[in-house]
């Protein structure tokens, strides 16, 4: 029988009601074993992870079903709809020489890949014992990912293929940018927008201070028909941390997933990995950078992202981050 104790700071939480009931020890830890029990369906097994948490409020929330394998589309976006956040599904893979196959939804339609619903996923299986080998292939729609567990560190990160960079050429989308932003040239650090790919295009724009990139408010209403514009999935405006060096400052407003804004991303950030070499802010020596997100929002996050081989970037990188059990009401 698998315990784990994990220790939370209870002003933590998400909320203070939950769908499930939350044991309260009074050590501030939570005993999965007794949330297992609690949480469990019938026939799947739903779980709520939180990713990439920088202190209080913080991180990313997401619901997460094993066990998925007879859920129907409805089914999944349902659950995505009902809690509104991105959402993993956990199957057995098409090919039983890969390890798992993840399905994600947000409450308005399926997603190719999502970061940190994968790295919640994984550490949970790891936590669960169903995954005890220290590397993992997963099916996705957006291909095969990779999955390592360092034995030492304790640390679980997920792999995103090259970044290609493609610079937003045509000057009235570039105006059109700014305006949904409610930026002005001199607002910016380096002139040149650009949709930087992993796995999903995410729009780049370098703002000059951390300062300025908190005080943004987009004008909501309009993202959707940029971003196809765009022909990207997100805006990711982005700016320098003045004080920690290889340290970014980024906010995502999304195309159309339901939700205007996100506390973290990680498919974002590993593009960002590229969109930051491109902008040359990176040393000659850096291997990584590290992405604080959702300060603006009051849910500080902090995702770190590092080449695979700092020598051959093309060869891609990986991304990693805090996670803990959480709670979560309907949406």
């Amino acid at each position: 029988m698998l315990v784990t104790r994990l220790r939370r700071d209870s002003q933590s939480r998400l909320s203070t009601t939950s769908a499930f009931p939350l044991f309260d020890y009074s050590d501030g830890s939570i005993d999965l074993h007794d949330y297992m029990n609690a949480n469990a369906m019938k026939s799947n097994e739903l779980y709520f992870v939180n990713v990439f948490a920088a202190g209080p409020q913080g991180g990313n929330p997401a619901p997460i079903v094993l066990h998925a394998d007879a859920l129907s589309d409805v089914d999944m976006k349902s659950i995505a709809q009902k809690y509104g956040h991105e959402s993993a599904f956990v199957s057995e893979p098409v090919d039983p020489s890969h390890t798992f196959c993840f399905r994600f939804f947000v409450p308005n339609h399926e997603m190719e890949m999502c970061g940190h619903a994968t790295l919640g996923a994984l550490w949970l299986l790891r936590r669960l014992g169903r995954w005890t080998s220290g590397q993992a292939i997963i099916e996705t729609k957006s291909g095969l990912v990779e999955a390592r567990f360092d034995q030492t560190t304790q640390v679980i990160a997920v792999s995103q293929p090259n970044g290609i960079i493609r610079t937003v050429d045509n000057p009235s989308l570039v105006e059109a940018a700014l305006d949904v932003l409610g930026l002005e040239h001199r607002d910016l650090l380096h002139p040149v927008i650009v949709n930087a790919t992993t796995s999903r295009a995410k729009t780049l724009v370098a703002v000059k201070s951390a300062e300025r990139l908190n005080t943004i408010r987009p004008r909501l209403e309009a993202v959707q028909h940029l971003c196809e514009a765009l022909d990207s999935t997100g805006l990711y405006p982005f700016a320098l941390d003045s004080e920690r060096p290889l340290s970014l400052h980024a906010r995502q407003f999304p195309r159309s997933s339901g939700y205007p804004e996100d506390a973290a991303t990680g498919i974002a950030a590993a593009a960002l990995l590229y969109g930051a070499k491109y902008y040359d802010l990176l040393s000659p020596e850096a291997t990584g950078i590290t992405v604080y997100q959702g300060f603006a929002m009051g849910r500080p996050s902090r995702i770190s992202v590092s080449f695979r081989e700092p020598r051959n970037v093309r060869a891609g990188c990986w991304m990693s981050g805090p996670v803990e059990l959480t709670t979560l009401d309907h949406a």
